[in-house]
């Protein structure tokens, strides 16, 4: 199975991690570092960097001043297989042409995002208070109650992770996710994140059971390139 987190369910089964588990920053970087040096490789979709920019939504102004299209209300949009929803979004464009889009939602509502991922019949999506996009980098910014999942197609969800501030690597197809307050829960006082892992043979899971004690491994050293 082509994915991503398939250095993590090794490490997972080494040492026998419950599928629900709270991950802090120190496990999460060893675990960041296991998917770069053994996940197969399946990026963001390429094509989306040069497909139009498409927005719907109630309302739009434009900031001359500095050079801004903004939209209010019901936003949608799309770029290729990338699709954005928010209360409000802030577009601007630089002078080569790259696009960059803010999301922004109010109240209870979460700001939304989707990416496919190049080559498999997988996709990325998550929701957060606020999400940055940028078109030059392909680059992915979840911040405030932010919730990231792999979906195998567009409905079964293979991992999860809940975090403050999470970011997304469409190029390298690379993850980061930093605890925070607005992650405090009765259960997770310290807003600590968290993470739901699918064994690479079963299915998706649910995000609940006790958490697992984790440590940073002191046998796995990486080595210095020459």
């Amino acid at each position: 199975m082509n994915q991503t987190f398939a250095a993590v369910w090794a490490v997972e089964k080494t040492h026998r991690v419950t599928h629900a588990a709270r991950v802090s920053k120190t496990a999460l970087a060893a675990i960041a570092a296991l998917i770069a040096l053994f996940a197969p490789v399946a990026h963001a979709e390429k094509a989306d960097q040069q497909k139009p920019l498409n927005i719907e939504a109630d309302n739009m102004s434009y900031d001359d001043l500095n050079q801004k299209n903004i939209f209010t209300g019901h936003v949608v949009v799309t770029k290729g297989t990338i699709v954005i929803k928010a209360d409000r979004v802030e577009v601007t464009q630089d002078p080569q042409g790259y696009q960059y889009a803010t999301g922004t939602s109010t109240g209870n509502n979460l700001s939304y995002f989707r990416q496919k991922r190049d080559g498999v019949n997988e996709y990325i999506d998550g929701n957060s208070v606020r999400i940055d996009y940028d078109g030059k980098n392909d680059f992915t910014k979840l911040t405030t109650r932010a919730v990231v999942r792999r979906l195998q197609g567009l409905t079964t969800v293979q991992d999860e992770v809940h975090g403050s501030v999470i970011t997304y690597d469409g190029q390298k197809d690379f993850y980061t996710a930093n605890a925070g307050k607005d992650q405090a829960a009765p259960g997770n006082p310290s807003g600590r994140v968290r993470a739901m892992l699918a064994p690479r043979s079963g299915g998706p899971a649910p995000l609940n059971g006790s958490s697992a004690t984790l440590a940073p491994s002191n046998s796995i050293q990486g080595t210095q390139q020459q």
